[in-house]
């Protein structure tokens, strides 16, 4: 008999969807695929001939230290300092195999049985389950902000205090990006009521129009502090097979999470490593490129969307890769559509476009389009969702 634990789990919607999608795909059936997080450019070729470089001189032929090689720390704090002007220790940043460990390791350290977690919905997929397998009440609270953004308004009407408040920014899947006065008041909430902060800024450097991203790293201090940053090299760098993420906090924490990662790890892979090192400190000019391409994408897409019977996009994003678009409620009883779940796999089915349903985001009534694909891919899934949709 498996744990009861892996019973109370869901399987990434996202995960199972591009999986699903990949397999129609191999079977040489034409999907787009838009339901996965995952740029379509190349890992850039600086960062591959560094990788090449390491393993040809044997830099990857023995462990490394749990939580990371001290040169990519290193990098991290040198990409801090920057980007926002912000002086840290090495041993303020810890290493992990892709973003999403760095979260499974602080949930770990932070959360005990019974403890609540708090974000907004929608929230990315992963941070109920981490929650779950940590023992903690997991809360997505519904807020009446036209982007969905937590205020302190909701945080204020919480009737038991969480040990923990996750906060996305740029958010997936809604594209939301917090200002710097809602970031700064939610900081001071958390601050005054002793509870822990996690920001997860993996889409930080991909933000569109008159937007500006503020990092938690240029508003608070680390040092004595409940506040986490989550951040990777994934998004920005095109790098999600490589699998590098970090934390940065307090060294209080950072020291807690190596000892979880010890009996995870042992460490990061070493040849992906080093090719992060060449990410942080390489041309930055690949990270811009990237970006506009993003939003010129967004930019049609959006417009191109907002024509389509029978759904609504609530607000243009300003950051990250995503529309997240509500769908009619008349639309769906008229089909005898009883979730979206259905209309994701209907869309499936019918239009072979892969969407994964806003269930797994915790907000019914929704779907998630990734617009990491080409322009020629994000024209053909305008056509198929008019056709279904219309």
């Amino acid at each position: 008999m498996l744990a009861k634990r892996v019973d109370s789990l869901e399987a990434s919607p996202t995960l199972a969807m591009g999986k699903k999608a990949k397999d129609m795909i191999a079977d040489g059936i034409d999907v787009v695929n838009l339901s996965q997080g995952e740029p379509d450019f190349n890992t850039p070729d600086n960062i591959g001939r560094a990788a090449r470089i390491a393993i040809k001189d044997h830099l990857t032929d023995s462990y490394t230290a749990t939580n990371g090689l001290v040169e990519l720390k290193n990098a991290v704090v040198a990409a801090a300092k920057r980007d926002y002007n912000v002086s840290l220790l090495t041993d303020q940043v810890v290493i992990t195999t892709g973003a999403k460990l760095a979260l499974y390791a602080l949930m770990q350290i932070l959360v005990d049985p019974g403890d609540l977690v708090i974000t907004s919905a929608p929230f990315w997929v992963s941070y109920s389950e981490q929650v779950k397998l940590a023992g903690g009440s997991f809360k997505a609270i519904v807020s009446s902000d036209p982007q969905f953004k937590l205020k302190i308004d909701d945080l204020n009407k919480l009737e038991e205090k969480p040990k923990v408040v996750i906060l996305n920014t740029p958010n997936n899947p809604s594209g939301a990006v917090y200002s710097k006065n809602e970031l700064e008041s939610i900081i001071s909430w958390t601050k005054t009521n002793d509870v822990y902060l996690i920001l997860d800024e993996i889409y930080g450097k991909l933000v569109y129009g008159d937007t500006v991203f503020h990092s938690g790293l240029s508003l608070e201090s680390l040092v004595n502090s409940k506040m986490i940053i989550i951040n990777g090299v994934s998004k920005a760098y095109a790098m999600t097979g490589w699998r590098v993420g970090w934390a940065i906090a307090d060294v209080s924490i950072t020291h807690a999470m190596t000892k979880i990662l010890g009996h995870l790890t042992s460490n990061p892979t070493v040849v992906a490593q080093y090719a992060a090192i060449e990410a942080l400190n390489g041309q930055q000019k690949s990270v811009e490129t990237m970006r506009k391409s993003f939003e010129s994408r967004l930019n049609f897409l959006y417009r191109d969307l907002s024509e389509i019977d029978n759904i609504s996009i609530p607000f243009k994003p300003s950051g990250s890769f995503y529309i997240f678009f509500k769908i009619d409620s008349k639309f769906m009883k008229k089909n005898n559509f009883k979730n979206t779940n259905e209309i994701s796999m209907a869309l499936l089915s019918e239009e072979k476009l892969a969407i994964p349903s806003g269930e797994g985001f915790g907000m019914p009534g929704y779907l998630r389009l990734s617009y990491a694909k080409s322009e020629a891919e994000l024209i053909e899934a305008v056509k198929r969702l008019k056709h279904f949709f219309n």
